[in-house]
Parts: C-alpha cells; structure tokens; sequence
C-alpha cells in the first residue's frame, strides 16, 4: 500500500510563504512610498506591495525548502509545513519558484526597472547567498540584514525612479537595526542554532561577549543615522524628540547586556525593544513628515 501523500491545503501554503514578516516587509516598503516626494499613482502604490508581497513570499517559501532538515531539528521551526510533513517537499519548491518567475518581471514591468532589479537582488541574496552561509560563517546575518532593507528603497525609487539621499537612508536605518535585533535573537536560541548545525557568532570563542557588544556599536550608528532624516527634510521636530528620545532608551537597555549576567533576559527584553524601537520610529517619521523634498 503506497504511503499518503502529505495533505496541501491553501492555509499550508499561505504559512510556507511567512504572512507576518511579509506583512511587515510591505509596511516598510509602504513607508519608502509615502515618504518619498514624487506621489504615485494608486495602480503603482498597488502593483509595488502586490509584487514586493510576492518576492517576499518567493523568498520565504524557497528558504523554508532549503532549511526543511535544519527545521526540523529546533522546537521554534519544527512545526513548519515541511519538517511537519505537511506538504510535499517537491510542491513547495514549485510554489517557490513560481512565486519568484512571476514577482520580479512583474515589478519590472509593471512598476519599473529599479523596483525590478532591488527585487532580484533581494531573492538572490537572501535565497542563494545569506541561506546557505549560515551553516558557514557567523558573519553571515549581515549578508542577511541587506535583502531585509531593500523593500523600504523598492518603495522610494518605484515613486521617484531614481535613487536619493533620503531613500539610501531608509535603507541605512533598517540595515543598522537588523543587527541588534538579530544578535539578541541568537542570544536567546543559541543552543537551538547549535543544535541544528548553524553558526551565530553567540556560540563562537569569546562570542557572547562579542555579540553583546556589537549590539551597543551598531546601536549607536543606528541613533546616529536616524538622526539624519531631519536635516534631509524627512523628519521635524516630533521625529527629533521621538527618535531621540526611543534611540537613547533602546541604547541604554544594550549598554546594560555589557554588564548582565542575566544574558537570557536581558536579551529577551532587548529583542521586544528592538520591534519597539523601529515602530516608533517609522510611525513618528510617516506622521511628521514635515515638507515635500
């Protein structure tokens, strides 16, 4: 009697492609759109999240593919549609590719050029580059963080065309915040990452320690460079206090891992803060947005 194949409902699929962090990956795309000075049109608002969704959801389903084995070894991910055997294996990767053969030409063409290039990019970097370093060198969540700061520029150059000061910023900003909010991240799964065979620099000589402090120095660049939305017209003098204001407590809670011996905790709470920090951030930047560039 032949084994059954795995059941591949619609919501399967939808879970395969990650809705919540593609959700979050158009806000900031949305946040490229409504910042920039040029106003799109309703069909180019519409046709860059629909195809930035797709490119995204491209790019989570085809690492979910690649990942099923290391998946399947930590509690967090086990539960995934492939190492849960949920769905065939093959399926996925047809999914997958599909999604990718059908988003960027349609942000080339339907959008423009530069949207369509950002987006390939992103696919690439982050399905072919950043998922397979991970099982090679610690260093490779920064090769990770650039694919997650595309979607912001995507937005900007499919309202302008072209790159701009304020823009590459966007982009600067959401590289910057990758890094502690990823570092803390390992610093709480750690033995989950050990466990199924990925290197994050938490479980390198001297690593924790390292980690800690990588977080404080990316931290202060990502104050620093917030900073300057105000003087390219972005941000007023709300974004001033607000951004000043988060920056200086979410630096103060990172100075504080230096000295922790609760590395766990600290790091929990420093992850939660990382989320509450760019919230703020971009939702005080869209609301006081003080002049067109």
């Amino acid at each position: 009697m032949r084994p059954r194949e795995p059941v591949s409902t619609l919501a399967t699929h939808l879970e395969l492609t990650k809705p919540r962090i593609t959700a979050l990956v158009v806000f900031t795309t949305a946040t490229g759109l409504w910042l920039a000075p040029a106003r799109p049109t309703v069909y180019t608002v519409l046709f860059t999240l629909i195809g930035t969704a797709m490119v995204v959801a491209a790019a989570n389903v085809l690492n979910m593919y690649l990942e099923r084995d290391t998946d399947a070894l930590m509690p967090r991910t086990m539960r995934r549609p492939l190492p849960s055997h949920r769905m065939d294996p093959r399926r996925a990767l047809q999914f997958g590719l599909l999604l990718a053969a059908v988003s960027v030409p349609f942000l080339t063409f339907a959008v423009g050029a530069i949207p369509g290039v950002l987006a390939a990019i992103a696919l690439v970097s982050y399905v072919l580059i950043y998922t397979p370093m991970k099982r090679r060198t610690a260093a490779s969540f920064l090769v990770g963080a650039v694919p997650g700061t595309i979607p912001p520029l995507i937005g900007w150059t499919a309202a302008t065309g072209r790159f701009d000061l304020p823009g590459l910023l966007l982009f600067t900003v959401l590289f910057l915040w990758q890094v502690p909010h990823f570092l803390a991240i390992t610093l709480l799964r750690r033995r989950e990452f050990a466990r199924a065979g990925l290197i994050v620099q938490p479980n390198e000589p001297a690593g924790e320690r390292e980690a800690r402090r990588n977080i404080v120095l990316y931290t202060v660049a990502l104050i620093a460079v917030s900073l300057m939305f105000i003087p390219v017209g972005l941000g007023g003098m709300v974004y001033l206090v607000a951004a000043a204001g988060s920056g200086a407590l979410f630096l103060a809670h990172g100075i504080q891992g230096l000295r922790t011996d609760s590395v766990e905790r600290w790091a929990r709470i420093e992850f939660l803060g990382s989320l509450a920090y760019l919230t703020v951030l971009l939702a005080v930047l869209l609301l006081d947005r003080p002049h067109a560039l």
